[in-house]
């Protein structure tokens, strides 16, 4: 039975956690093979488990060590149609190993939960596409139904929510909000960026956040921008709009190296890790901006959310 659907402990106030990019950790770091960057297929073999278990331990860890609760994002950021037609996944088998995710980090919840480390159990959707560009032009109606039976099986399991990542146009993102909506689950957008600040279709951070808010009645619980350096949104972050009190959660890349770059990249550029967050730091009146957003949001819940 899902612990936290009714009510995600990440809109009290606490600092949650997530992991640090699994696919990348996994091909750069520990140089595991992963076609179509699809980590799901781990899940079929028990040194695929394990790998991913190692994976994520320390992230548990670090929340602990720091009193902080943590997103388990299941592995199932391809884990649909298209991706696992192209690594010989049928339509049953497809929605079995995205119920394996779940028993996946569900079981690393029953091994670490805490009263003090909550575990959030989240079902990750990703784009139909690549994830970097906007290839696939769905109608939302295209993408609630495309996107549809991977969020039944979350919804039909101990997931608490569901989360859209590394997403590069409303309408798909619309399409899934609208999906989880009709089976109950508290759903959460992440937009991807470029180095300009906007999505892969070109379309403002601010402008797509509205549009999406508008288009499902309020309905996701929030937002995030994920694989972007802090320097590429910082002005995004400076500006004065109410949208911002929306946007919950941050997944950057340490490299400031574009989408395309890193795509063809074989080799992981680390970045400057430390100085990453310098961005976020160097203006007073985009720190002043990011923590009266942090306050805001921190006693917000879905349920209170209304549109701009």
């Amino acid at each position: 039975m899902p612990l936290f659907r009714s009510a995600l402990p990440q809109l009290s106030g606490r600092p949650f956690l997530t992991d640090g990019g699994l696919e990348t950790s996994l091909v750069f770091l520990e140089g595991t093979e992963l076609p179509c960057f699809a980590a799901f297929p781990l899940l079929c073999s028990e040194e695929g488990r394990s790998r991913l278990l190692r994976f994520f331990e320390p992230y548990i860890a670090l929340a602990r060590r720091y009193r902080a609760g943590m997103i388990l994002d299941t592995p199932t950021w391809r884990a649909n149609p298209d991706w696992s037609a192209r690594l010989g996944f049928g339509e049953a088998a497809l929605a079995e190993v995205n119920r394996e995710a779940i028993r996946f980090v569900t079981d690393l919840r029953h091994r670490y939960a805490e009263a003090n480390l909550p575990l959030i159990l989240n079902g990750v959707v990703g784009p139909r596409g690549d994830g970097y560009k906007p290839e696939w032009v769905m109608s939302a109606a295209a993408a609630a139904d495309y996107h549809r039976v991977q969020i039944e099986v979350f919804a039909a399991s101990e997931a608490d929510m569901v989360s859209a990542v590394t997403m590069t146009s409303v309408a798909e993102a619309v399409g899934i909000v609208r999906a989880a909506r009709v089976v109950g689950l508290p759903a959460v957008i992440s937009f991807t960026l470029e180095t300009d600040g906007r999505l892969p279709s070109g379309q403002v951070l601010g402008s797509a956040i509205r549009e999406t808010d508008a288009a499902t009645d309020a309905y996701p619980a929030y937002y995030m921008i994920n694989c972007a350096h802090p320097a590429h949104f910082e002005t995004v972050l400076a500006e004065q709009e109410p949208w911002l009190e929306w946007l919950r959660g941050l997944r950057a890349n340490a490299s400031t190296k574009s989408h395309a770059e890193l795509g063809a990249a074989t080799e992981l550029d680390i970045g400057d890790p430390p100085g990453s967050g310098a961005p976020l730091r160097r203006s007073p009146e985009t720190t002043a901006r990011i923590e009266r957003a942090w306050r805001l949001l921190r006693h917000r819940s879905p349920a209170h959310r209304g549109h701009l």
